[in-house]
């Protein structure tokens, strides 16, 4: 019954994402961090908006500074995990883009009840890089 009420909010909490993400976007091009990539002829919710850089502590760290906090939804890969460690069949490379992606993929704040003044916040602390 609550899903079925919260249903009818679901195209507009998916709008403000896409709009919130239009401006992170448009913030990250400026300072030279790569946008969230989408692929051609498919749409994007943003349940998450996740960043990759070489240096991600040190931006998370900057941020956090700066108030804004970040996140980092998936830390160990599936392979490197007890459950499917040793139980995953991997190729002479093993996962080594896997492995490197989880120590440089973080998310920004992302839910449709952002106001425009915190999306604001967040993009000018990712100008203050």
């Amino acid at each position: 019954a609550i899903l079925r009420v919260k249903l009818a909010h679901l195209d507009g909490q998916n709008a403000r994402r896409q709009a919130i993400a239009a401006r992170y976007d448009a913030t990250c091009r400026e300072v030279g961090l790569e946008p969230p990539v989408r692929r051609e002829g498919a749409g994007h919710v943003f349940h998450l908006y996740v960043l990759r850089h070489p240096k991600r502590d040190a931006i998370m760290e900057a941020l956090k500074a700066q108030g804004i906090g970040t996140g980092i939804h998936y830390p160990v890969p599936v392979h490197e995990q007890g459950a499917y460690a040793a139980r995953t069949a991997l190729g002479p490379a093993g996962c080594a883009e896997t492995s490197r992606a989880a120590k440089e993929v973080f998310s920004l704040p992302m839910y449709p009840e952002l106001s425009d003044e915190q999306v604001d916040r967040v993009c000018d602390a990712l100008r203050r890089l």
